[in-house]
């Protein structure tokens, strides 16, 4: 080992050797799991790897081309294109010619275009390449449906608390680890913690920590890790699983809950404008009519976010979210608003009524524009009696709930229905 021949970096050097060795993923290589079924079998069919960065996808699919006696291509989609795979199956080919099967494996797949994932599908299909695909993204939205249709995806989960103990236990005592280095108790416990089951951060970690202490102590683990920004991919599904948890939080009227979401998703590094705007939907969507206020609060912590940024502006998104949370609810315009929709794309395109059209000009007044309309101020029994559909269409829409300022107009909508004639009697 000299200067210009650095040792690899102590995740790699870790990386396991045998499946036996691997850490984690028990549901998929325990005793009767489907990947143990699979290697006991000796037949590998293509495979898409779906899990949270640093589980040992990279390292599984390696193990697997082993296990199988199969030839190892790997590529990474963020650098690889469709000359790659031509190369990649010319290869498979020539190994073919001599009995040999071949694995591609594609790291980061969601980052192949369509274009470049249809590519592969041939030679998927033919049975020339076994495909392992290697993805953080949800394959539904990211990979092909006729790629998916010929791979099995197995979903990687995050290493546990004590997985992830394992692992640093064992870097400190293999002979390929860090040997010398010993580590204090509650430093292991503390990155243990920070690592939200990635292994690879883990060790990372580990190993800057133990240039600055040893015994590595919970000071050098918090230097070595830096700012703990909470897992968001701004781009992927873990972002939509956050929006998803606060506005269902604040459905739920849970404002710890609210609170906690907001603060992942803001320390996470999303965009303050696009919170509020999704902040301004929940007013919307679930509020509506129960607190009229809710949106005008909304609009104005959007107004404050744009105005200040952030961090003075989260905390007008941080009182949006209380305050609807705290607010009854009711998704009663929203409801009225989808059945709205549905009857216009789903029904006739009927004229509008002649006496609720405008009549500005004296060919129109002719045609009939306007004739017998009841101006509601000069004829309010006649404004109540005519109609405001088209011939031939009655519909219920809105329905008020109990809820907050709807509750106190429930009885008006109750009245203005029976004026219309359009009452349960």
């Amino acid at each position: 080992m000299t200067l210009f021949d650095p040792p690899a970096p102590l995740a790699e050097r870790l990386r396991p050797r045998t499946v036996a060795e691997v850490v984690g993923q028990s549901h998929l290589l325990g005793p009767g799991r489907p990947l143990t079924r699979v290697l006991q079998s000796g037949r590998l069919g293509s495979l898409i790897l779906w899990g949270p960065p640093g589980v040992g996808k990279t390292t599984l699919a390696r193990l697997l081309a082993g296990e199988v006696g199969a030839h190892f291509i790997p590529l990474s989609a963020v650098s690889a294109g469709v000359k790659d795979v031509r190369e990649a199956t010319a290869e498979a080919e020539r190994l073919r010619a001599r009995g040999q099967k071949t694995i591609l494996f594609l790291d980061e797949i969601h980052r192949f275009n369509k274009a470049q994932q249809d590519a592969l599908l041939p030679h998927v299909e033919s049975g020339l390449l076994t495909l392992i695909g290697a993805t953080t993204e949800n394959p539904s939205f990211e990979v092909n449906p006729a790629l998916r249709s010929r791979a099995r995806t197995l979903v990687l989960q995050a290493l546990t608390h004590k997985e992830v103990r394992a692992l640093l236990n064992r870097a400190l005592s293999d002979e390929r680890g860090l040997p010398g280095v010993t580590a204090q108790e509650d430093a292991l416990e503390l990155l243990a913690r920070l690592a939200e089951g990635d292994a690879r951060r883990a060790l990372s970690t580990l190993e800057v920590a133990s240039t600055l202490a040893n015994p590595v102590t919970p000071e050098a683990i918090t230097e070595a890790f830096g700012k703990h920004l909470p897992q968001m991919d701004k781009n992927g599904e873990d972002f939509y699983n956050l929006i998803s948890a606060l506005h269902k939080s604040v459905r739920g009227s849970h404002v710890d809950g609210a609170l906690y979401w907001l603060a992942r998703m803001v320390e996470g590094g999303a965009d303050p404008l696009y919170v509020a705007r999704r902040v301004v939907r929940m007013a919307a969507e679930d509020i509506g009519l129960a607190d009229p206020q809710a949106l005008r609060l909304c609009i104005a912590a959007r107004d404050t976010v744009e105005f200040l940024g952030s961090p003075e502006g989260d905390l007008a998104l941080a009182q949006a979210v209380v305050y609807l949370a705290l607010a009854p609810k009711s998704n009663s315009v929203y409801v009225a608003w989808k059945h709205a929709l549905d009857a216009v794309r789903e029904g006739e395109t009927l004229p509008v009524p002649l006496h609720l059209r405008n009549a500005p000009t004296q060919l129109m007044r002719q045609q009939g524009y306007g004739t017998g309309y009841a101006y509601y101020f000069d004829d309010p029994d006649g404004s109540f009696a005519q109609d405001y559909l088209p011939d031939g269409i009655q519909l219920d829409l809105y329905a008020p709930t109990g809820e907050g300022w709807e509750a106190r107009v429930a009885e008006r909508w109750r009245k203005l229905r029976d004026a219309h004639g359009e009452g349960d009697g």
